[in-house]
């Protein structure tokens, strides 16, 4: 059986005041349920759109590591060094947000990084066509990575507020509910033994009158 409320007296004010609780905690229940049933699919959803983003990303970042072996055997690692100092850029990339089943989840915004060949920075003669594929795909990248980023933090956020909402569900169904109708049952229990007592006492009062009349 579930333990009861502390300091709780057995009056009908209280037993209407817990009456109330229980009925308000049923509606929470149910409420949170259905908040964290709602949260489990579009949890299961963006789990789906993480695992393609990062199949993406793997799959261009492989590409793109490929490219660039077969640059570093044709120019060598010290050329692709320099290459690589000269085309250095800064990227901008705006944070914003939005919501889910009142979770703020991410969404980051970026530039297309994607350049023509002579954006680049570096000249034709001494490079090869493998150079240009590995920027390309590199730069490609970046943006498939920044994708994957933003889905996984979306991820981390909804999985904390399903964990927080099946607390909350567990904490009310095992809990807080279960002490609420404990003690509600015990005050009424305590009420009927109070008025027992009392029809009992009345009982002998009158028998004493009745006994002095005679």
């Amino acid at each position: 059986m579930a333990e009861i409320l502390q300091n709780v007296k057995p009056t009908r004010m209280e037993l209407l005041k817990l009456k109330k609780r229980v009925k308000l905690a049923d509606k929470g229940h149910k409420l949170l349920k259905e908040k964290r049933d709602a949260l489990i699919s579009e949890f299961m959803l963006v789990i789906k759109e993480y695992k393609d983003a990062r199949k993406r990303a793997e799959e261009k970042l492989k590409i793109a590591f490929g490219n660039l072996l077969m640059a570093e055997v044709l120019l060598g690692s010290r050329d692709i060094e320099q290459i690589s100092e000269i085309t250095l850029r800064d990227i901008a990339l705006d944070f914003m947000t939005k919501n889910i089943m009142g979770v703020s989840v991410p969404i980051m915004k970026i530039e297309n990084l994607v350049r023509r060949i002579n954006e680049r920075g570096y000249g034709f003669l001494g490079t090869n066509a493998k150079l240009d594929d590995a920027a390309k795909n590199f730069e490609e990248s970046i943006l498939l990575i920044v994708k994957l980023a933003e889905v996984e933090e979306s991820v981390r956020r909804i999985a904390e507020e399903v964990e927080k909402t099946k607390r909350r569900v567990n904490a009310l169904e095992y809990i807080v509910i279960p002490r609420l109708r404990a003690t509600i049952k015990h005050i009424e229990m305590r009420m009927e033994e109070i008025e027992r007592e009392s029809f009992l006492r009345l009982k002998k009062i009158k028998a004493s009158l009745e006994a002095r009349k005679k």
